[in-house]
């Protein structure tokens, strides 16, 4: 016996928790089940209050017309439970938190889709689903007015207390995260992969980014890779999540308008922004405002249309989502790298941007962020007269305003000449591990200074 003190008990997980496991289990054997789909999970959950609740009553499903007679006793026989095991036990081993139908902390408006996700799961801070959604989506392969738009209008979203959520892909999707993390809002991606995978693989800094500062979400088990299915599916949470969607950039044949027509049909508001007519990647936005999305130019426009939905948002609790995973996040790997892709038409990274013709239990709660009283009570911005896409866009703030860090700063000035340089002669120039100076040029793209291009090149932002 030694007088030591005694090591302090360690904090419970949610895998201590016998009825939350329980109840993640009840939600992927339904969801692991053949013959059972997202629409059929929410006929069922309408009936009980529970996913426990209902499996416990599995044989009454084809009776009450809830699904297959053969399906509802294959659940009731527990043919799906191996299955679920394994999924919810790669979920702990890779620090992932599950975030089951029923529970509080699951997105309420996520409850109002006919086909909802069984169980969510989650890297970050999960209150932030609970909290005030826009999203936004746009072009892969964008322009520079596109892509300096997105960054400040998800920006001043963030800076009214609203969370900007999206998919994580390149261009527009990138844009709006990194814009989204410079403020007290903060953003949300959403995923077509395992939320132990990354892709496009270039984003794998943002995604570290946003679990430290934001969340990643994804209904998929860990380990899926990213399939095309997957991504027209993740599309419904994005704009299930939000109670707006804003289409930044899209071509007249984009997936983001997929997204768009999702959130029309779930009556969220539409919101599209303007471009150059001659540009052939704004033909979509020209279309949903030609069939009565609400035009945009700054964040304000956004915050002003939605001025009643947030208002209820304005010092409300948001529920405490389930306690720790019981390991850190295993940090994540490039989708590349796990498994060679099964498709064609999947969504690979963009080549060169294009450039624009000119031409004239008993819940718990959480306080909500201080900020958002500036987005229930918003001021609009001054109108303008000029009709050059450049209104759109609010000007940042230049460097010598900002503090920065020794390294951000070497970082910077080795980026001045505005030639393109990769991370790699960048970081031997400099003497500092690429993957120091990877988190540092993130954190320069957040505060709008540099810009990344594919492969892994980067530029002063005064280049793009």
């Amino acid at each position: 016996m030694t007088d030591s003190a005694a090591a302090p008990p360690q904090a419970a997980t949610w895998a201590d928790d016998d009825a939350f496991v329980a109840e993640c289990l009840a939600c992927l054997r339904l969801r692991l089940q053949p013959g059972i789909g997202p629409r059929t999970v929410r006929r069922i959950f309408d009936r009980y209050d529970a996913a426990v609740a209902a499996l416990a009553d599995a044989r009454s499903f084809g009776p009450q017309g809830l699904c297959p007679d053969d399906a509802a006793a294959a659940l009731a026989r527990g043919l799906t439970s191996r299955a679920a095991e394994a999924e919810l036990a790669a979920a702990a081993a890779k620090g992932l938190t599950p975030l089951p139908y029923f529970h509080p902390a699951y997105p309420a408006r996520l409850r109002e889709l006919p086909d909802p996700p069984a169980m969510l799961y989650v890297v970050g801070d999960a209150t932030l689903l609970s909290g005030p959604c826009v999203a936004m989506v746009g072009a892969r392969q964008c322009s520079r007015y596109g892509f300096g738009a997105a960054f400040d209008i998800a920006a001043g979203l963030a800076g009214a207390g609203v969370t900007v959520v999206s998919g994580l892909a390149y261009g527009i999707d990138r844009q709006a995260h990194l814009g989204g993390l410079s403020g007290p809002g903060r953003s949300v991606a959403i995923l077509g992969t395992g939320l132990d995978l990354v892709y496009p693989d270039a984003n794998l800094d943002v995604w570290r980014e946003l679990a430290a500062g934001g969340a990643v979400v994804s209904e998929f088990a860990p380990g899926t890779p990213p399939r095309a299915a997957n991504f027209p599916v993740r599309n419904r949470i994005i704009a299930g999540m939000s109670l707006g969607v804003m289409v930044v950039e899209a071509a007249e044949r984009s997936g983001s308008l997929i997204t768009a027509r999702l959130a029309l049909e779930q009556g969220r508001e539409v919101f599209a922004l303007p471009g150059p007519v001659n540009l052939p990647t704004f033909a979509g936005c020209h279309a949903l405002l030609s069939q009565g999305a609400r035009l945009v130019q700054t964040a304000d426009d956004i915050v002003s249309a939605l001025a009643r939905e947030l208002a209820p948002f304005v010092g409300a609790p948001r529920p405490v989502p389930p306690a720790r995973a019981p390991r850190r996040v295993t940090p994540p790997v490039a989708a590349s790298q796990a498994a060679p892709p099964d498709r064609p038409g999947l969504p690979g990274p963009p080549g060169r941007p294009v450039r624009p013709v000119r031409a004239g239990r008993p819940a718990k709660v959480a306080k909500p962020s201080a900020p958002l009283l500036a987005a229930a009570q918003p001021k609009r911005a001054a109108a303008t007269s000029s009709p050059e896409p450049s209104s759109a866009a609010s000007p940042r703030p230049a460097a010598a305003a900002l503090a920065l860090a020794p390294l951000e700063a070497a970082a910077l000035a080795a980026l001045a000449d505005g030639h393109k340089r990769h991370i790699d002669a960048l970081a031997a120039e400099l003497a500092v591990a690429a993957k120091d100076l990877s988190s540092t040029l993130v954190l320069l793209e957040i505060k709008g200074l540099v810009r990344k291009w594919p492969g892994m090149y980067y530029s002063g932002e005064a280049q793009g």
